[in-house]
């Protein structure tokens, strides 16, 4: 029943480059990073802890958990949606980030719901 639910919420990433960041001047890459969240199932759920992780392109690997996104734990009602901005700085000018939200139901039972691989790369870095 839980992966039926989790197959409901989608997440849409879109990526940017951050040229003028701080991180920038100490030989660093910052990246900004759009998630879109959205219910499309008939249960409400609610976005409770996330799970990254975060590959530089020498392979190093960060792991990153927390409760809830930007300091919330939002609740998406069926049809409903939540967007927010976030970022991470790499050493390397390649990356990759994937990971998971863990949501509630009303009922209280957890799931998962994986978020799939996207790549952080600086403009023309890359072919």
């Amino acid at each position: 029943m839980n992966q039926e639910i989790a197959d409901q919420v989608l997440i849409q990433v879109k990526t940017r480059y951050l040229a003028e960041h701080p991180a920038a001047k100490a030989d660093k890459y910052a990246f900004a990073y759009d998630i879109d969240i959205h219910n499309q199932g008939s249960d409400t759920v609610q976005l409770i802890n996330r799970y990254w992780l975060i590959t530089n392109a020498n392979g190093e690997k960060t792991e990153v958990h927390g409760s809830g996104v930007v300091g919330e734990q939002p609740i998406l009602k069926p049809g409903g949606s939540f967007q927010y901005t976030s970022g991470a700085v790499l050493e390397t000018p390649v990356g990759t980030m994937e990971g998971y939200y863990e949501m509630k139901l009303d009922n209280g039972h957890l799931f998962k719901v994986p978020i799939p691989i996207f790549r952080l790369a600086v403009p023309n870095s890359i072919n």
